[in-house]
């Protein structure tokens, strides 16, 4: 090889394969410190679309679970309401088949059909009270609830998207209405008046049984989608990691390997530049 001052190519050589380290080294460093080996699109276009997608998807089934707890909320009020109105029902009766009793006198009757009455108005305070969030569904004209369920499109559109939504019923539970039949101002201060009632609350326990059937079916129905839902969350945001999240056993193995081999490229430099002064002693 001949010596030459104008071209050294040893180190040349020595320089490209250092900047070569160097920049693995960048990159290593930038895995560690983001923890992604995905970080943007410069990385690999088709892995960080498809993670973008994902991550989508995600913001998408936070949605789901925001709109499933709000309606589990509300339900779950409308449970514990409608419960304490069929407690209350239960009580009502026993005291209309006391006031049936012909063997009382009035004024055990008018003491018996008081405690009623306090009974009968505490299911509009229950039904009163069973709101959340503005939304009553025990109460006539309070409201339904609805909650997106999934991010499938509702019903297949093509001309835009329409959310997959689970609703609850409005169940109506006021005094004198289809399902409590027992009237606002009924009461059980006379023996036939108490019999009527009991074959009035009879009725009313049946409707709520139904009532309360659909509640119950709806809070579980709702638990199951949320439990769903927040496995397919973790499952999504695990296909995201595994599409651009680093290893960082093997970036910390790396970035060692690295860092030897950039302190011998810094060495090997240091030598090929060197090789020049060589020529000086052809001159001796």
């Amino acid at each position: 090889m001949a010596f030459s001052v104008n071209t050294n190519v040893g180190a040349m050589a020595a320089l490209q394969s250092l900047s070569s380290t160097n920049k693995s080294l960048s990159e290593t460093q930038s895995r560690i410190n983001t923890g992604y080996n995905v970080a943007s699109t410069k990385d690999d276009s088709a892995a960080f679309a498809i993670a973008q997608t994902l991550r989508g998807d995600v913001g998408g089934l936070k949605a789901v679970s925001s709109s499933l707890n709000r309606a589990k909320s509300v339900t779950d009020v409308a449970v514990a309401g409608a419960e304490q109105v069929s407690d209350i029902l239960i009580e009502m009766k026993q005291k209309a088949y006391q006031a049936a009793d012909a063997g009382i006198d009035q004024a055990s009757r008018d003491a018996i059909n008081q405690d009623f009455v306090a009974l009968r108005d505490r299911i509009t305070t229950v039904v009163g009270s069973s709101d959340f969030n503005g939304t009553n569904i025990l109460k006539g004209g309070g409201g339904s609830v609805s909650a997106i369920q999934s991010l499938q499109d509702g019903d297949g559109a093509t001309t835009g998207w329409q959310p997959d939504s689970l609703s609850v019923a409005n169940q109506g539970l006021d005094l004198g209405g289809s399902v409590i039949t027992v009237g606002a101002t009924d009461q059980i201060n006379t023996q036939a008046a108490a019999q009527t009632m009991v074959d009035t609350l009879s009725t009313s326990q049946s409707n709520l049984k139904t009532s309360l059937s659909a509640l119950g079916s709806s809070s579980r129905k709702i638990d199951a989608q949320l439990a769903f839902t927040s496995k397919l969350s973790d499952v999504v945001e695990s296909s995201v990691g595994n599409l651009v999240d680093a290893d960082l056993a093997k970036e910390s193995a790396r970035l060692q390997a690295l860092q030897v081999k950039q302190q011998l490229g810094i060495q090997a430099l240091s030598i090929a530049n060197q090789a020049p002064q060589a020529i000086m002693s052809l001159f001796r």
